[in-house]
């Protein structure tokens, strides 16, 4: 949600100085990238989760400020909700055993963080949407105590003028009004970094959104919301429409949402940075007291303040990221597509398909988005994220009119796009059995037609054919969830009800 800002408010020029300091950091930024300031690539991937708390019930717990203490720990912090946690993952070299060296810290962070809250009656449950959240759990009260969710909440609801509508169609129809952003607390993800050099950055960011289908469509996790089946993966729409700056007649106009797959393939990491400043006004118009340009003269590196801010700000599935580290600049993708959970193996199977996709997708002499047009990918996503591992995609395929086919998400993955994710690995330094065990998990769901949402789709209805009511049937779910997560196998091999 970026970086701890606190302000009392802004005055009428406060939009128009930080516009001016926005220009600003863009050229700057854009003198960066023509000298090659750039830090050299070391082949970094980080990784964040966002997380639940629940009681034994399985129904939310609004206490992260109590869980936190117990826990002690940098690697845990806030997210938007008061039952919601965020784990950070120390940079790893994408190379050797780095799966299984990832299983192990998370094993031991997570399993250490949930005694913890077990001593505050909580438990940590990683899923996209907690099932059994409702309209009570998602109102401004239940936002965490933190300067920069009050205010981020504050300016969304100035900006729209009226109340957040959420109007979500699929198996179910929900349709709900909220009075701020707090919805969006029920969306938990897991965010994928990778560090990239500026003339690789290009490369990475349109095949990170070429695959985002196929990863929704493998890892979705999120069918339910307000006791609603949606989507299979509603946590998707549900942060485009809790975000969402633009009352009805804007959206009608065609005005972009902050909450945005994009519109084009990109050439340079500069391009998305100048669409932010071109189509998205500012949040939060905080400016920082650094002349970009004069500490370019002095031959240090800015930090862009405004810039980064800004780009926090507008949620790119994949988004932009620019840090300084040591004093020198490096610039990330950020992948946030996935949903949490539903265990660490399947976590991890999701991280290496998405990093050995990319790696050979933007090795390819031909990229696939040379012969996908951008906007099949865009409805690519669409489709995973309503119908999961059930989805048909378009995707190249030479031999069929215009090079392109639709077929079962499930076929493309098996045929085609496992093999490319083993290559990539492989091309990462990746050993053999750690990539071998993670992308098993995928070709194992493929196989059974099975992820975290089929199952939990799957429980919910066998629950309710058993005699629950929808309230009943939603908590049982939850339980049986937690129960199976906590043996660590991947969700493919879960039992719906025991």
């Amino acid at each position: 949600m970026g970086e701890k800002v606190v302000s009392d408010g802004f005055d009428l020029s406060a939009r128009h100085r930080y516009r001016q300091k926005l220009k600003e950091c863009l050229e700057a930024f854009g003198v960066l990238l023509d000298e090659g300031r750039f830090e050299r690539p070391r082949n970094l991937m980080g990784l964040e989760i966002e997380l639940n708390l629940a009681d034994a019930d399985g129904m939310p717990r609004m206490m992260n400020a109590e869980v936190l203490q117990r826990i002690g720990s940098q690697d845990f912090q806030t997210e938007l909700g008061q039952f919601n946690l965020e784990v950070n993952i120390v940079p790893h070299r994408l190379a050797g055993r780095v799966f299984d060296q990832l299983a192990e810290e998370l094993r031991t962070g997570l399993g250490y963080a949930d005694r913890q809250a077990r001593e505050e009656g909580a438990r940590i449950v990683m899923i996209g949407i907690l099932p059994t959240l409702t309209d009570e759990d998602l109102v401004s009260s239940n936002l965490t105590e933190v300067d920069r969710y009050t205010m981020l909440n504050d300016q969304i609801m100035a900006s729209r003028g009226e109340e957040v509508v959420l109007d979500i169609e699929g198996v179910e129809r929900l349709t709900r009004n909220s009075a701020s952003i707090a919805p969006e607390a029920a969306c938990t993800s897991v965010q994928l970094h990778l560090q990239v050099t500026p003339d690789r950055f290009a490369d990475v960011w349109n095949a990170s959104q070429a695959v985002s289908a196929v990863q929704v469509a493998m890892g979705a996790n999120s069918p339910f919301l307000f006791g609603r089946e949606l989507w299979r993966e509603s946590r998707i729409p549900l942060f485009l429409q809790a975000t969402d700056t633009r009352p009805a007649e804007l959206s009608a106009q065609g005005v972009r949402p902050r909450t945005w797959f994009g519109e084009r393939w990109i050439g340079s990491a500069y391009d998305l940075f100048e669409e932010n400043l071109r189509y998205f006004p500012s949040l939060l118009p905080i400016c920082d007291d650094e002349d970009p340009h004069g500490v370019l003269r002095q031959g240090g590196t800015p930090g862009l303040s405004e810039l980064v801010l800004h780009n926090g700000t507008v949620y790119r599935w994949n988004r932009p990221v620019y840090a300084v580290t040591a004093g020198v600049p490096h610039l990330r993708v950020e992948n946030r597509v996935l949903p949490a959970g539903p265990t660490v193996a399947d976590v991890l199977a999701n991280t290496a398909l998405y990093y050995g996709l990319v790696r050979s997708l933007a090795d390819e002499p031909r990229p696939v988005w040379t012969r996908l047009p951008f906007g099949a990918a865009s409805a690519n996503f669409e489709t995973a994220c309503r119908y999961g591992i059930e989805a048909e995609l378009t995707w190249p395929r030479p031999g069929r009119p215009g090079g392109l086919a639709t077929l079962p998400a499930v076929r493309l993955v098996q045929e085609e796009l496992l093999p490319m994710a083993a290559a990539g690995l492989e091309a990462w330094g990746v050993e053999s059995g750690d990539r071998d065990r993670c992308l098993g998990v995928i070709e194992e769901r493929c196989r059974r037609r099975v992820n975290g949402a089929s199952w939990q789709a799957t429980a919910y209805h066998r629950f309710t054919d058993s005699g629950l009511d929808r309230e009943k049937a939603l908590a049982a779910v939850t339980r049986r969830y937690c129960e199976l997560a906590r043996t660590g196998e991947p969700v493919h091999t879960w039992d719906p009800v025991a």
